[in-house]
């Protein structure tokens, strides 16, 4: 519902991805004048080198699997040879082509974001944003920052990303050493891509050029892939990467990366060498925050260069707000955009919740996808919650059985006594449809009997997710029965 104000209230905003999108949208839609600011294109970084264009590939790679799995289910590819005789075709992947079709589906989607900011009335400014105090942006615009604007406002949202994080002993050159953001100039599939980094980003990078038909193998400095994540969905994806063919290299440390010409030689701790055409280092990342006026403007940031901001988004100086990888909070492309618009209604007076890290919703888009909300198991056994943990393998699924699912899981985290549901973990295909109703329950602190008193298809996957509640039944004998 817009909202009228006797000033027209104005929000000026560096930084057009999820968050700085939202911001922009929550604003016009609130009657407030907006100014965005964006260097690279609408959608930032998530948008044109990250969220779209990886997930995009990993969709590529998904079907690559789907097709040679088919053979499980029945379906036989073949083509006829000279004799007549049927030959079984390889798959091959024109990875030129492919990178070419997610990086037009990325700047599709820029335009599109930008095309509604400028239906809603949003001025947009393309260029550098530097934070002139409390009361003002300045812009460079010209090439080589000899033309500058200057935007006052109101209030400020500062959403400006990160950038992936960078060895002094492992440069990347963009020809062998590369970062996430430079993979999709490639133009052939590497022969052997070393990826040094287990976390999120590494893992779905290498089982995606895995299952593209590329030889991989993972650095993991810890002892298990996906280090932080539910131990049990770290094994299954491990165990599905090592059947996949990857070498996994647990608890090893990559020291130096070095471009040999026609491939590369990471060196490990240890002494251990390894060669490879091409290395990936997915090392984390560092929030896109220096030179942009905000110690100067008073904001607090932590010795990282992260924003420091509270539930609503707001930083230590009150007009200025920050949303996305480039805070304290959550690093998830939807947190920046409930973190933008979180921003806006709190700065202009409308309703709204406070974000709660134990309601949000993550999944890795690995094969299988690997879903998370709210408590874990983990957290019971530290003794951070009362809980109980009941886990069901999708094999046993019937509609998994019909579609040869054999790896997976549905774990639902639940209090202790009250069965009031607080977390689970989905292993399997498309888990990041499959936690909806999982995190549904968690936001509306359901039973697991309420829970497993919805109806599911069947058969369906979702199915698990009801068969796992009424596993956790909890016994009410003061309740009265139902009429």
């Amino acid at each position: 519902m817009s909202q009228s104000f006797e000033r027209t209230q104005s929000v000026a905003i560096i930084g057009g991805g999820p968050g700085g999108y939202e911001a922009a949208l929550a604003a016009a839609q609130l009657g407030a004048e907006v100014t965005i600011v964006e260097r690279a294109g609408i959608g930032g970084s998530a948008v044109i080198t990250d969220v779209v264009p990886s997930k995009s590939l990993i969709a590529t790679a998904d079907a690559a699997v789907a097709i040679s799995q088919a053979g499980d289910l029945g379906v036989q590819l073949f083509a006829k040879g000279q004799t007549g005789k049927p030959l079984k075709p390889e798959i091959a992947i024109n990875l030129a082509a492919v990178n070419h079709r997610l990086l037009s589906l990325a700047r599709q989607q820029s335009d599109d974001m930008r095309a509604s900011l400028v239906e809603a009335g949003v001025r947009i400014i393309s260029g550098h944003g530097r934070l002139e105090g409390d009361d003002a942006i300045v812009v460079s615009t010209g090439p080589g920052g000899t033309d500058f604007d200057r935007v006052e406002a109101d209030t400020f949202v500062v959403s400006v990303g990160a950038s992936p994080r960078e060895l002094a002993t492992a440069l990347p050159d963009g020809q062998r050493i590369l970062t996430w953001t430079q993979l999709y100039d490639m133009q052939a599939l590497p022969e052997h891509l070393i990826v040094v980094g287990s976390g999120v980003t590494g893992a779905e990078f290498a089982g995606a050029y895995m299952n593209l038909g590329a030889k991989v193998t993972l650095v993991s400095s810890r002892d298990q892939v996906l280090p932080g994540e539910d131990k049990d969905a770290a094994a299954v994806l491990e165990k599905v990467f090592k059947r996949g063919g990857m070498q996994v290299l647990s608890k090893s440390r990559a020291e130096k990366v070095e471009n040999t010409g026609d491939g590369v030689l990471v060196t490990l701790s240890d002494g251990r060498t390894i060669e490879g055409s091409h290395c990936l280092m997915a090392v984390g990342s560092i929030p896109n925050t220096k030179g942009i006026g905000l110690e100067e403007a008073g904001v607090q940031m932590t010795e990282s260069g992260h924003i420091q901001v509270n539930r609503v988004a707001r930083t230590s100086v009150p007009n200025i707000y920050a949303a996305g990888d480039c805070t304290t909070f959550v690093p998830l492309a939807s947190v920046a955009s409930m973190q933008g618009r979180t921003a806006v209604f709190h700065a202009l007076g409308d309703v709204v919740i406070p974000l709660e890290r134990r309601r949000i919703a993550s999944n890795i888009f690995t094969a299988p996808e690997i879903a998370t909300i709210g408590w874990q198991e983990a957290d019971i056994e530290a003794g951070h919650i009362n809980g109980i943990a009941h886990k069901l393998p999708l094999a046993a699924n019937p509609r998994a059985k019909m579609m040869g699912i054999k790896d997976g899981f549905v774990k639902i985290i639940a209090r202790e006594g009250s069965g009031t549901v607080i977390g689970g973990v989905i292993v399997g295909p498309r888990a990041s449809e499959m936690i909806y109703p999982v995190a549904i329950a968690v936001e509306r602190r359901l039973t697991v009997d309420q829970v497993s008193r919805v109806f599911a298809v069947y058969p369906s996957l979702s199915g698990s997710i009801t068969d796992a509640t009424r596993a956790m039944h909890i016994v009410d004998r003061t309740a009265e029965p139902d009429a």
